[in-house]
């Protein structure tokens, strides 16, 4: 598995959202910008993308995440 697989995976899962993925072999870092995240708590942001890569969690192809959510309003905050 590389990161652009791991990217599409998320990007086909949460239409319009903004998608970068690094890292290679089973450890990746996902960073998500969505407002698909609004009125969401961390935790559930966590499991939202979470849900979009299972399946390789499961068999083994992706060992290791880590993910960053974040809503457009919230993205802007970070990158000030």
């Amino acid at each position: 598995m590389d990161a652009k697989t791991v990217e599409g995976m998320v990007s086909d899962a949460l239409e319009g959202a903004t998608v970068n993925v690094e890292g290679s072999g089973a450890n990746y870092d996902i960073t998500v910008v969505s407002e698909v995240f609004a009125d969401m708590r961390p935790v559930r942001k966590q499991q939202t993308v979470y849900a979009t890569i299972n399946e390789a969690i499961a068999s083994g192809s992706i060992h290791a995440v880590n993910i960053r959510t974040f809503t457009p309003a919230e993205w802007e905050e970070q990158s000030a």
